[in-house]
C-alpha cells in the first residue's frame, strides 16, 4: 500500500458528522499513543471548513490539546463532486468512511479509492450495500491492490472477530456459534442517532432488492459441518443469560455467513454457522419491542409510512432514536457485552453423525457501542491496515473485517483499547 507519496496517513470523511466527531477524536487519541513509534499525518475531510474546524477545536477542548487543529490536515470536498473524492483519495493512505447511509453515499467513495489507490473502511450495518459492493468491486479493487472493509464499526467487527476468536480458542472443530448482544445503559437510559433509524427504515424497505442480489449470485452453499444449528424462536428465554431475546436484526449475520465463506474457500477452515440474537430484558421489555416492531414493519412497508419514520424518529422508536443522539453522560453510562455460546467436536471425534462433545463460552466486552466502541474499532482497523500488511489477504479486494484481519493483531489491538476478548468457559461434554 502506497504510502511515502501521500501526505495522509488516514483521512476522516464525513468527520463533522455526528459519528465523524467521536472517530476524529479517536484518531487524534492514537496519534499521540504511547505505543505509536512514528509520526501519524492525518486530515478531516467534508463539505465545509467552518465544520470540520469546529470539530478539531472540540477534540482539542476535549483532549486537552490546544495545538490539535494546526496539525491536523482539512480537505474540502463533496460527495456530490466525483472530482473532489478523487482528489481527497489521491492524498489518503486509507480513507474512514463516515457518511451514511451507505446505500446513497458509499459507492461514490468506494470508487474514487479503488481509482486511486486508497484503501477504505467504512461502519456500515447494511447488508445490502455490503454484499452489493463486493459483487461491483472485489476484483476492481483486487487488481489495484487496496482493500475496501465494510462494518468495521460495533456490531460487526465485536460479532465477525468474536466467532474467530472462539474458533481459535477451542481445542477442536468450532461447528456452531449463537451470539448474545445485551446492552447496558445507565440511569437516563439509552439513545442512538437516528442515522443508524434511517439506515435501518430505507434496508427493510428494500429487502426484496437484497433477495434478489443473493439469488442472482448464485454461490454454491457453504457445507453444514456437524448437526444443523436451530434457531430459536422469536422471543426466546436464554437460561444462561436469564434473559428474554429476539434475533439481532443488524447485518452481523451476513458479514459472518461471508466471512466464514472466505475462511472455508480460501484457507480451506470448517466453516462455523452463526446465529446473532439481543438480550432484551424481562417481560415488559418484550412487550413493548414487540409493539415497536409491528409499527416499524407495517410502516416500512410503504413510502409515506417509511417518511413518517424517518421524520419522527424517537416516537416510532420508543425513544431508543432521537435526531440529537445521546448526551455525553448518556454515553459515559453505557456499555455492551456480546456473549458467544459455541459447540463443536475435540480432535479424536468426528463431526459426522456424532453429536458435539465441546461447549466453548466467550465474550467481548466494552464501553458505550455507537460512539466509542464504533470509533475505537474503526482507527483500529485502519492501523491495522497501515501496520499488519504482511498479514493481510496476499492481493486487495472487498473484504469483511473477519477475511481481511484474521490473522493481524486486531484483536490484541482492541484488547489494549477497552474491547476485551475473553473465555469465559470451555468443556468436554
Amino acid at each position: 500500500m502506497a504510502t511515502q507519496q501521500r501526505p495522509f496517513h488516514l483521512v476522516v470523511f464525513g468527520a463533522s458528522g455526528f459519528t465523524g466527531q467521536f472517530v476524529t477524536e479517536e484518531v487524534a487519541r492514537e496519534q499521540v499513543s504511547p505505543e505509536r513509534t512514528s509520526h501519524l499525518p492525518w486530515a478531516v475531510a467534508g463539505r465545509s471548513r467552518e465544520k470540520l474546524l469546529r470539530v478539531l477545536d472540540r477534540a482539542a477542548m476535549k483532549l486537552g490539546r490546544p495545538t490539535l487543529p494546526s496539525e491536523v490536515g482539512i480537505i474540502i470536498c463533496d460527495i456530490s463532486n466525483p472530482a473532489s473524492l478523487d482528489e481527497m483519495a489521491k492524498q489518503a493512505t486509507v480513507v474512514l468512511n463516515c457518511v451514511g447511509p451507505y446505500r446513497f453515499y458509499g459507492e461514490p467513495v468506494i470508487k474514487a479509492c479503488i481509482e486511486n489507490g486508497t484503501s477504505c473502511i467504512d461502519i456500515s450495518g447494511e447488508p445490502q450495500f455490503l454484499e452489493l459492493m463486493y459483487w461491483k468491486y472485489h476484483e476492481k479493487a483486487a487488481e489495484k491492490g487496496v482493500y475496501i472493509i465494510g462494518s468495521s464499526g460495533f456490531d460487526s467487527i465485536p460479532a465477525d472477530l468474536g466467532v474467530i476468536y472462539t474458533r481459535n480458542k477451542m481445542n477442536g472443530t468450532l461447528t456452531a456459534v449463537e451470539s448474545f448482544l445485551t446492552i447496558h445503559s445507565g440511569p437516563e437510559g439509552l439513545v442512538l442517532h437516528d442515522g443508524t433509524w434511517k439506515s435501518a427504515v430505507y434496508g427493510f424497505g428494500d429487502k426484496s432488492n437484497l433477495k434478489k442480489l443473493r439469488n442472482e449470485s448464485d454461490m454454491k452453499p457453504v457445507p453444514i459441518v456437524g448437526p444443523k444449528l436451530k434457531r430459536r424462536w422469536p422471543i426466546s428465554y436464554c437460561r444462561e443469560l436469564n434473559s428474554y431475546s429476539i434475533p439481532f436484526l443488524g447485518a452481523d449475520v451476513s458479514v459472518v455467513k461471508r466471512t466464514q465463506r472466505y475462511l472455508h474457500e480460501n484457507l480451506e477452515q470448517s466453516p462455523v454457522q452463526y446465529a446473532a440474537y439481543v438480550t432484551v430484558g424481562g417481560i415488559t421489555s418484550v412487550i413493548k419491542l414487540m409493539f415497536a416492531g409491528l409499527f416499524f414493519l407495517f410502516f416500512v412497508r410503504f413510502g409515506i409510512g417509511r417518511q413518517l419514520l424517518i421524520k419522527f424518529p424517537w416516537l416510532f422508536s420508543f425513544g431508543y432514536f432521537s435526531k440529537q443522539g445521546p448526551t455525553q453522560k448518556q454515553i459515559d453510562a453505557s456499555s455492551f457485552t456480546m456473549t458467544f455460546f459455541g459447540q463443536g467436536f475435540s480432535q479424536d471425534v468426528s463431526p459426522v453423525k456424532n453429536k458435539p462433545n465441546i461447549r466453548i463460552c466467550t465474550q467481548v466486552k466494552g464501553p458505550e457501542a455507537g460512539y466509542v466502541a464504533t470509533p475505537i474499532a474503526m482507527v483500529q482497523a485502519a492501523m491495522t491496515l497501515l501496520n499488519d500488511v504482511s498479514d493481510l489477504p496476499k492481493a486487495g479486494g472487498v473484504f469483511t473485517p473477519g477475511a481481511a484481519f484474521c490473522r493481524t493483531k486486531l484483536i490484541d489491538r482492541l484488547n489494549e483499547r477497552g474491547i476485551e476478548f475473553s473465555v469465559i468457559s470451555s468443556t468436554e461434554v
